[in-house]
């Protein structure tokens, strides 16, 4: 009768939290939010000689003007730069999806951050500068569609495979929350591995209300089968860590073994290689979680707050 009664009331809970996320989807969608992208990518693949100054002109900021001239005329025509601009022409022949997904992220990020001023978007090719796939300076946000072009890509041959997994055009979303997640979330206050986690847990939990209808492993940048088994595995994350006294431990290599982008994360055991990397970045998440859920904060709080406040009145208990 107990146990009945029980999930009842959390049925109930279930019930209204659905309702009043809905509730605040609705307020989003009446939020004016207007994007207009600019392919650069495109204007550059179709630049001449002779139109090349008015493309100068109208985008200083992607010619440094310490490349002198030559530089970027012998660029129209490298044979590598047009074979760059055919393939991202066949991955991107518009981008009529992303610039609706872009703008309904801009109405969420607008409702949770009224100060944010709306960037212009600015699709461009890198020679595949994986390190910043989407950059954000000042009023900007650059977009290398030639980091997008599918985990297969020939491309990207050569490139460790955990991390052109995330070369797909699914991750654009999930990316620019992450660039302005480094703005928005306040780094840690010591140098602790619990800190780290808490750190990149709320990089996610902001993931979960600025992109909700990603699944989550989405938004971890996870396959679902690595998704799976942080979730199967969960509790064996959170006791190894317990056990070996980690969370108040500062050595960076822990960042190195369970925060940072890896083949997999280095619990020193056979099952490493079954895992799956970032794990303290799951766990961080689940822990920022957890503290929203049993606390009556707002999300700004939240993102001040630090690690160890957040960890104590989580009340987090791992998924079994």
């Amino acid at each position: 009768m107990i146990k009945r009664i029980a999930k009842i009331a959390l049925l109930s809970l279930l019930i209204i939290a659905c309702n009043k996320q809905d509730k605040i989807e609705k307020e989003i969608a009446k939020i004016p939010v207007e994007i207009a992208i600019d392919r650069f990518d495109q204007y550059f693949a179709k630049a001449t000689p002779e139109t090349l100054p008015t493309l100068k002109n109208e985008y200083p900021f992607l010619f440094p003007s310490r490349y002198p001239e030559h530089i970027w005329l012998n660029k129209l025509k490298d044979t590598i730069q047009i074979e760059i601009n055919e393939e991202v022409t066949k991955a991107f022949p518009d981008f009529n999806k992303q610039e609706e997904e872009i703008e309904i992220l801009f109405q969420h990020l607008k409702y949770y951050f009224p100060e944010i001023t709306i960037p212009k978007v600015i699709t461009i090719t890198s020679d595949v500068d994986y390190r910043n796939k989407v950059v954000l300076s000042g009023d900007k946000l650059l977009i290398s569609l030639d980091t997008y072009l599918g985990n297969e890509h020939h491309f990207y041959d050569g490139i460790q495979v955990f991390l052109k997994n995330n070369f797909r055009k699914e991750q654009i979303l999930p990316d620019i929350v992450s660039i302005y997640g480094k703005q928005l979330v306040e780094r840690p206050r010591s140098r602790t591995f619990l800190a780290n986690m808490v750190y990149a847990g709320k990089e996610l939990y902001l993931k979960d209300l600025l992109i909700p209808q990603y699944s989550d492993a989405e938004k971890i940048g996870y396959s679902l089968d690595n998704y799976a088994w942080a979730v199967a595995n969960e509790e064996e994350i959170w006791r190894y860590f317990i056990e070996k006294k980690l969370l108040y431990n500062t050595d960076t290599n822990l960042l190195t073994r369970f925060i940072y982008p890896g083949p997999f994360s280095k619990f020193y055991l056979e099952l490493d290689k079954e895992s799956p990397d970032r794990v303290g970045q799951y766990i961080g998440w689940q822990i920022v979680t957890s503290y929203m859920k049993n606390n009556d904060v707002s999300l700004r709080q939240l993102l001040m707050a630090d690690a160890e406040t957040i960890f104590k009145k989580s009340k987090y208990k791992p998924a079994r």
